[in-house]
């Protein structure tokens, strides 16, 4: 702008004059700030505002009266200046390609590590949206994690985004309010800020259900209207008990928002007219103490329904909120819900983590490491978990609002989600009790692994130094802690195996071209590191043990490997030996097996599998299917499904034979044909037992009541020679008629 001479427009005036009335808004609201540390903050508007010239949001307003509105939301949690300084900067480096050192040199590090947290990654990096935003939000949360000043921003910046939701396109709506409704209002709950949960719900459900959230908000106008008169009656009955109970209290009327009157609605199959809790009270008293004398005088004045009280003054909630909840029977046979608190309480239930920063003066000195544990799980699960998709499908099972709450046999109390099992229980203690938890005890009884625990329990967990973690676990944990530990192990636990198969093949196909595996990188020559090296590139990998993974899984065939390793070894003079070319093809070495043949004795893990449609044992005739990326799949020689897959594809596969002493037994399945009768599966099981084998699992048809019925039994046995004596001795169990081996 060029002075007096040049003629501003009157739009532009007019923007100018919005933004500095907002700024004064906000200046009242700072007034808890020193002079020194306003005058920052109108520096950062300054910038902000310089930053956003000429931007404008959805709704035709200048974009600097978004960062405005968060930092007020800010300054109403009373939030240092850094953290305002960051709010009214938050898009800056996003949104005008202002750089992190510019904003160190200008605000110092402490707010541009804060501004860094809240800028989402450059979306160039990804193929998808969706793979964009779980690595951005993991960055945010991981930033969280050092300073919780950064989602305190971010929920302020979400809850003003969800406010002028309206001026958004209708598509872009629903995908922010789901995000919004996913994400933002659980994390939102596990803080403890509750007024912002309740709004960024609320906000949601109106936007991804307008027409319910309509006729919701019309029946609650019509109810208000009609319970009027109950409601008044209630609460000067209530206020005139503890008048004569001598009690100094603040009785205050709420009401449920529409979105938990719509979610109880649905989990209980209940119409508006059957959820008579739509209000209740909130009754603030003046010590811990006066919290259960209070209840005692409401108890005395209402009768209580049962099972409807909850103490969580004695055991808080994970996210630190503390009352006591009741439900009594209003003189007009209404339920009416009560919840008592002291006001640390109230400030902290309302405010959550913010409390630290709003409420000093209260003494809320506890208030600062709320949620604190939550951020410590999320540095474990980021800790185990690489990939950004599933940090945010973890995180997604770890914001679980309901909790239950169990005990140690120590006593220490620990929250977790509902429907969670012994196996989290563990998880939370420790990875490692995890890890090598073989069995649980529930109240002193055994239990066993996936059942469900309830409040109150005792549980104990039962470890073994050689124990390890089950794949099937994945099915019924519930915390993301324990399913990233999981998922963590048996991932390292397959690579180890890949590489060993890897190599193992490698070695075989390089033989079969007459040459000798080159060394690895700390024991190999100049020369085999080279070798190495050109492999790799030609690969497009960069380490040695990256390649023969890849060749464990079945990514790359080892045959094929082999061929360009042979060629690169040709190129530096390296030529077959023919004694190693004979041993590749027909002879052995040091009594191992021929080339291309891999060894089952039973020890074989996630790389090395016994295909489930043939289900091979001990002196069956196998083959084995060089799967993509699933390892080798081991099929009998005359499975169909086998057959198939080898006339699809010749090349992945390989030899494979059975160990002289296997290590443990192995599972098959029989299909048995009986006549119906008392007393047969007690013959079955008879019969099975005296040939010293094991029922895995059985399976019985549907057609219960005919005359005959056909059972499905997974055997666990030796070998070939065990299972030909075993259908031996079903077969003369009077009731069976048929027995036969499943062949697919």
């Amino acid at each position: 702008m060029l002075g007096s001479n040049s003629e501003a427009p009157a739009a532009e005036a007019a923007v100018s004059d919005a933004a500095a009335a907002s700024f004064a808004t906000l200046t009242k609201k700072l007034s808890y700030l020193s002079a020194a540390d306003i005058k920052r903050v109108r520096e950062a508007y300054k910038f902000a505002d310089e930053a956003h010239l000429g931007q404008f949001r959805a709704s035709g307003e200048p974009y600097i009266t978004h960062p405005i509105a968060v930092a007020g939301l800010c300054a109403g949690w009373k939030l240092d200046a850094t953290a305002i300084m960051a709010a009214l900067m938050h898009d800056a480096m996003e949104d005008c390609g202002t750089s992190k050192v510019e904003l160190i040199e200008r605000f110092g590090a402490p707010t541009a590590d804060l501004v860094d947290g809240l800028t989402k990654l450059d979306r160039l990096h990804f193929s998808t949206r969706e793979e964009s935003q779980a690595e951005s939000f993991r960055k945010m949360l991981l930033a969280m994690a050092r300073d919780v000043r950064v989602i305190l921003i971010k929920l302020a910046d979400r809850l003003h985004n969800m406010r002028t939701l309206q001026a958004v396109q209708p598509a872009k709506r629903e995908r922010i309010a789901r995000e919004t409704m996913e994400i933002y209002a659980p994390i939102a709950h596990r803080l403890g800020l509750n007024q912002t949960y309740r709004e960024l719900q609320e906000l949601s459900f109106q936007y991804l259900r307008p027409w319910r959230h309509a006729a919701l908000s019309k029946a609650v106008l019509r109810a208000r209207g009609n319970r009027r008169d109950i409601v008044e009656r209630v609460q000067l009955d209530v206020e005139k008990a503890f008048k004569t109970a001598k009690l100094v209290v603040d009785v205050s009327g709420r009401e449920k928002t529409l979105y938990s009157i719509y979610n109880k609605m649905e989990e209980k199959h209940l119409s508006f007219a059957q959820v008579n809790d739509i209000f209740g009270f909130r009754i603030v008293v003046g010590s811990l103490p006066e919290c259960y004398l209070a209840l005692g005088v409401l108890h005395q004045l209402y009768k209580p329904m049962p099972g409807r009280f909850k103490d969580y003054i004695a055991i808080p909630k994970a996210n630190g909120y503390q009352s006591l909840h009741t439900t009594l029977v209003s003189p007009l046979g209404t339920a009416v819900e009560f919840q008592l608190r002291t006001e640390p309480m109230h400030l902290v239930a309302e405010a959550g983590i913010a409390a630290h920063w709003l409420y000093k003066a209260h003494g809320s000195g506890d208030a600062q490491h709320l949620g604190a544990m939550w951020v410590q799980s999320l540095l474990d699960i980021q800790n185990e978990t690489r990939d950004a998709a599933e940090f945010l499908e973890h995180v997604k099972i770890d914001l679980f609002p309901d909790s239950v709450y169990v005990f140690t046999p120590m006593s220490k109390i620990l929250a977790l989600p509902r429907g969670a099992t012994p196996v989290d229980f563990a998880y939370a203690i420790h990875s490692d009790i995890g890890d090598r938890c073989i069995a649980a005890k529930v109240n002193g009884e055994s239990v066993p692994l996936r059942t469900p625990l309830r409040s109150g329990d005792v549980v104990e967990i039962i470890g073994a130094p050689s124990a390890r973690p089950n794949p099937a676990w994945l099915n019924f944990v519930r915390t993301g802690r324990a399913r990233s530990s999981i998922r963590h192990y048996l991932k390292n636990m397959e690579a180890e195996e890949s590489l060993s198969l890897g190599e193992k093949l490698l070695a075989q196909s390089i033989r079969a071209e007459g040459l000798q595996l080159p060394a690895g990188d700390e024991t190999g020559s100049d020369t085999d590191a080279q070798l190495w090296q050109a492999l790799l590139r030609w690969a497009g990998l960069r380490k040695r043990d990256e390649l023969l993974i890849d060749i464990g899984l079945g990514k790359k065939i080892p045959a094929i490997v082999a061929k360009r390793l042979a060629a690169l070894q040709a190129e530096r003079g390296t030529r077959p030996d023919a004694v190693t070319l004979t041993l590749g093809r027909y002879g052995t070495e040091d009594g191992a097996p021929a080339h291309g043949t891999v060894v089952l004795d039973g020890s074989e893990g996630a790389t090395l599998q016994l295909a489930l449609c043939c289900r091979p044992v001990p002196g069956d005739s196998i083959v084995g299917y060089l799967g993509r990326g699933e390892g080798l799949l081991v099929h009998t020689a005359d499975c169909g499904i086998g057959r198939r897959q080898f006339e699809r594809d010749k090349e992945p596969w390989i030899t494979v034979e059975w160990s002289d002493t296997p290590q443990r037994n192995f599972e098959t399945a029989v299909t048995v044909l009986l006549t119906n009768g008392k007393g047969v599966l007690a013959q079955i099981a008879s019969a099975v037992s005296g040939a010293e084998a094991d029922i895995v699992h059985i399976d019985m048809n549907e057609e219960r009541a005919g005359q005959t019925a056909e059972l499905r039994l997974l055997l666990c046995l030796r070998d070939r020679l065990h299972l030909a004596d075993t259908l031996r001795a079903l077969k003369r169990s009077p009731s069976v008629l048929r027995v036969a081996r499943v062949k697919p």
